[in-house]
């Protein structure tokens, strides 16, 4: 027995299903997950030894590799200090100023300690601004496990949603509105029908939560049209497209000045963190300005401002982005050649330093095209490439990352892996 399935063993005793996340337990592809001691640039090492070429990179917040020097002794320089004071600390004054800098939309930002928190404070301050109850997300795009937001679409094309897991009552989805993204006249009907009781329209800018599905044209100026109008708070989700895309993120790219933004991964350098803000009008009706109640007891800790801040000027310092932006385009220009050789339906969506392979021929544009795929070749070609020393997300539904530390070496490596796999996918 491996050293894995003896942890794994040894956790599903006293961990529900083994993991403290779900996708890690490996149950969308079937057997074990794997459990690693370290990390290092682009590869991950398992207790086993075995080393992996990595691409979920913490599910994002890796985007210069595992255990980057400056974020180390910037986290190593923070904790001789201490590692949390409960009071202001200059680190948190000095990333927030980062964070407003490249990000023209915000005015002001909060620090807090999750992507879900941000999101959840996103919406119940929208509804305070808003004094409003109804808000719109669209299927496919996940914003943590916050009540209201953790709700699936109704019968029809456009309904309330209603509880997408146990625990969360009618009461807490029925102000929810679902649409598929992507879907400009659904958005319309609803704005007509609703209009002057939505409070917030939120949602994944680039939604990476369902693989990686790309905007159409005019999507997002609709929807800025039409929250302008009618007096809705414009909510983008940034926590895996904030600062990975672009400095400004997927809105930077997009040209659209969402009302408030929430982000996460990224700004922490890998260590828990979340942050949410946007103009000041709307952020000044937080406490303890304003009657819009948020708090944390580790929110702005000072290892994870040191890390974020180290991380963000090492992407600056070393024109990051438009180094990755060349590492994408070199992968992606790899795979879409073994895609035409192959005789599999296949589908590649890329944005920078996110991609995702889907195993259809359809063009990717909502949750629906997802669904659509052939998901039991995606269980195959996942196992696959994890045998041939590839770490892909566990799940179709997730997005792959690239760290700057993917060079010539592992794409190479990558590249050859894929050609074997797609062989032997059935």
């Amino acid at each position: 027995m491996s050293n894995s399935q003896v942890l794994f063993e040894e956790a599903l005793k006293v961990i529900p299903g083994g993991v403290n996340s779900p996708v890690r337990a490996f149950r969308a592809v079937g057997g074990q997950p794997f459990f690693v001691k370290r990390a290092k640039g682009a590869r991950i090492i398992s207790v086993d030894d075995r080393e992996l070429i990595d691409y979920v990179c913490t599910w994002g917040p890796s985007i210069l590799g595992h255990a980057p020097k400056p974020v180390i002794d910037a986290v190593q320089s923070a904790a001789r200090d201490g590692v949390s004071f409960g009071t202001p600390n200059p680190f948190e004054v000095d990333l927030a100023k980062k964070i407003c800098d490249w990000v023209p939309s915000l005015d002001k930002v909060r620090m807090c300690n999750s992507g879900t928190e941000a999101t959840m404070s996103c919406v119940r301050l929208a509804r305070g601004y808003t004094k409003r109850s109804k808000i719109i997300k669209f299927a496919g795009c996940y914003h943590g496990h916050v009540d209201a937001l953790l709700v699936k679409a109704g019968s029809g094309a456009l309904t309330l949603g209603h509880p997408d897991s146990a625990g969360i009552t009618k009461g807490a989805a029925e102000d929810t509105i679902i649409l598929p993204f992507n879907k400009i006249d659904l958005l319309e009907e609803a704005f007509t029908k609703w209009g002057e009781e939505i409070a917030a329209v939120i949602l994944e800018p680039i939604p990476a939560n369902a693989g990686l599905i790309l905007p159409k044209d005019g999507f997002h100026q609709k929807l800025r049209e039409w929250t302008d109008k009618y007096g809705s708070v414009l909510i983008f989700d940034e926590v895996m497209t904030g600062f990975r895309l672009a400095k400004g993120g997927a809105q930077e790219l997009l040209g659209i000045n969402p009302d408030l933004s929430a982000f996460g991964k990224v700004i922490g350098g890998g260590l828990p963190v979340g942050a949410f803000g946007g103009k000041a009008k709307i952020m000044d009706c937080l406490a303890p300005d304003g009657p819009v109640y948020q708090a944390g007891t580790l929110s702005g800790n000072p290892l994870a401002m040191a890390a974020g801040l180290a991380q963000l000027e090492t992407l600056e310092s070393e024109n990051g982005y438009e180094k990755l932006e060349l590492i994408g385009q070199k992968l992606e220009a790899g795979i879409r050649n073994l895609i035409n050789q192959s005789p599999l339906n296949l589908a590649l969506n890329r944005i920078g330093s996110m991609f995702c392979l889907f195993f259809t021929n359809c063009a990717i544009d909502n949750l629906n095209d997802v669904k659509a795929a052939n998901l039991d070749q995606f269980k195959s070609f996942f196992h696959f490439m994890l045998d041939a020393g590839i770490y892909l997300p566990p799940s179709q539904f997730e997005t792959c990352f690239l760290a700057l530390a993917h060079g010539d070496d592992e794409i190479e490596q990558t590249l050859k892996a894929l050609e074997v796999s797609l062989s032997k996918v059935k």
